[in-house]
């Protein structure tokens, strides 16, 4: 019998001893700091696919960016706030980085890259960005990176009353980093949102055309304040049938 119980208490310490690893792994204890900094890369070349959708499933194409740029810095640049704007309606583009600053790009790879359906583009370098950092684990960063990092920058612009936009996670060196521009905004939109745009401001100008009109805007300052997605959402919401639509998307995807 004290033998069972011997082995129940080292069985017990085990556990308690992996928990507190996986804990401490996961970043879960380690201080957010977020702050207002010059970014740590210069120009950005950055091969990536466009996808409109939820966040959850921008994983699949960082997988797959993964494997196209092995050893690359993977990128993601999310445009919408998933609280405000329906989530099939969110845009995001995810890849991996070529080349910083004025370095070349391996020309093998970019070939293999157009020809895996990536697109390129590039992003310039900023004077200023709002930053911060987690830790990159496999297993738990990105659950803890929508329910620690996000918050905090949130909090961090809206008390500030800052214009920042979109938001880029940059996983390298085991860390994501988490960047906003505050200056040059608009440069980070890939082409295919600002054709979506073009788009559906016409769209909006049917419609207004026809008696529907009025806008919600839950974008911050600037001439991007009235972008496609929040276009889109003024539709939904002024459109019984868009917005029963949405509702039916919302569904399939919970």
């Amino acid at each position: 019998m004290p033998d069972c119980f011997c082995l129940c208490a080292v069985l017990l310490g085990l556990l308690i001893l992996t928990l507190a690893g996986c804990i401490f792994y996961s970043g879960l204890l380690a201080d957010i700091t977020v702050k207002t900094c010059c970014p740590t890369f210069n120009k950005l070349t950055f091969t990536y696919k466009f996808k409109e959708g939820a966040y959850k499933d921008s994983g699949e194409l960082l997988k797959e960016a993964r494997c196209i740029g092995l050893g690359l810095p993977c990128l993601g640049v999310f445009y919408e706030d998933p609280k405000k704007i329906c989530a099939p309606l969110c845009r995001y583009a995810v890849g991996c980085i070529l080349s910083e600053g004025e370095n070349k790009v391996d020309e093998e790879l970019l070939k293999q890259c157009k020809s895996s359906g990536f697109s390129v583009f590039s992003f310039p370098q900023v004077t200023h960005v709002i930053s911060t950092s987690f830790r990159h684990t496999a297993l738990f960063s990105t659950y803890f990176r929508v329910r620690r990092v996000y918050p905090q920058l949130e909090r961090y612009i809206k008390e500030r009353r800052l214009c920042a936009h979109p938001f880029l996670e940059l996983y390298r060196d085991g860390e994501i980093q988490f960047i906003v521009p505050l200056a040059r905004q608009g440069d980070f939109y890939v082409p295919e949102v600002r054709q979506a745009e073009r788009k559906l401001s016409e769209q909006e100008e049917f419609h207004s055309d026809t008696d529907i009109s009025g806008t919600l805007s839950f974008l911050c300052c600037g001439a991007l304040a009235q972008t496609d997605s929040t276009v889109r959402f003024n539709l939904i919401l002024l459109n019984p049938d868009a917005s029963q639509h949405c509702d039916h998307l919302k569904a399939q995807l919970l």
